[in-house]
């Protein structure tokens, strides 16, 4: 079976390091859309308005492979690509800068801030490491080759060029970077560590927090005690895999929750607030890997510390 055409470049430059927004336009084989309006009030009007789809027509928002402003009276013609820049809500801003810790002319090595998304998603679409990233360097074909959640700080590797992604990603996805935390949490003296920690951690779409449950282990993670202050203790952990919340959710199973953690072990009223002042205490401190395309070992440390443990 052949597969479907790839489709031509966006004719529009990105904005705020954001892609445009491509609508290929369906089948109409009971001629439902006589025109391009007719198919993008169907489409749009339930989520925006019709007043506001008419507005961007008018305004000159939607745009054909040609850059060429769609006409709202165009007759309607399956398959063609249109696009347009979606409207961005306000974002708060994250007050931190984005550290760059290595640049190439194929890696770039950022120290995400916490409370930055890495990619635009939801309700963060600006204010993401990504589009910071794009915009300040003016790199429009940057992609991370994997993702760090957004309460957490430290390395994210994004690719400069689309066609080294693939074999950056692969790493990530066998297991083949070797991925080193850096968190706080209370000091228990009567646990014994260094121990490994594997259980079968479940993550669903809409719930917030992730849960064990017994069943095939799916997570595995090293937790060793680095030194302690009173009754606080700054940990290496080392996951083996990579599930949605994992260290968060080992770390609270040893009794250990991270400190100012929103989610774990009760999930705070309100934990997408930005708190600023009250970050996660988890950093990606390491990565450490064979370049698949060089050959070559390497190795990046964040540049950044955590709050709850200052240097003495």
């Amino acid at each position: 079976m052949r597969g479907r055409a790839k489709p031509p470049a966006a004719p529009l430059p990105q904005r705020a390091g954001v892609d445009p927004v491509r609508v290929r336009l369906p089948a109409d084989p009971a001629g439902a859309w006589p025109t391009v309006r007719d198919h993008l009030l169907d489409r749009f009007a339930g989520a925006i308005g019709t007043v506001r789809v008419d507005a961007m027509l008018a305004e000159g928002r939607f745009v054909g492979a040609d850059g060429c402003t769609v006409r709202p009276d165009e007759p309607y013609t399956a398959g063609r690509h249109l696009w347009f820049h979606r409207d961005f809500a306000p974002e708060e801003p994250v007050p931190f800068p984005v550290g760059i810790v290595h640049r190439d002319e194929r890696l770039v090595v950022a120290d995400k801030p916490h409370f930055l998304a890495t990619t635009p998603r939801g309700r963060h679409i600006t204010e993401t490491l990504v589009a910071r990233l794009r915009d300040t360097l003016g790199l429009p074909g940057l992609q991370p080759a994997h993702r760090l959640d957004r309460l957490t700080a430290g390395l994210v590797l994004c690719v400069v060029r689309a066609g080294d992604r693939g074999a950056y990603q692969t790493l990530f996805r066998d297991r083949l970077v070797r991925k080193e935390y850096e968190g706080v949490a209370a000091y228990d003296p009567e646990l014994v560590l260094p121990r490994t920690v594997r259980s079968r951690i479940v993550k669903e779409r809409g719930v917030i927090a992730a849960r064990e449950e017994p069943g095939t282990v799916n997570s595995e993670s090293r937790i060793e005690l680095l030194e302690h202050r009173g009754a606080l203790g700054r940990y290496r952990l080392l996951p083996a895999t990579g599930r949605t919340h994992q260290l968060r959710v080992h770390m609270n199973a040893l009794g250990l929750p991270l400190v100012d953690d929103p989610v774990y072990p009760v999930v705070e009223p309100d934990p997408e607030r930005e708190d600023f002042g009250r970050p996660l205490q988890l950093l990606a401190k390491v990565l450490e890997f064979t370049d698949p395309v060089t050959g070559v070992p390497r190795r990046f440390e964040s540049g950044l510390r955590l709050s709850a443990w200052p240097d003495r």
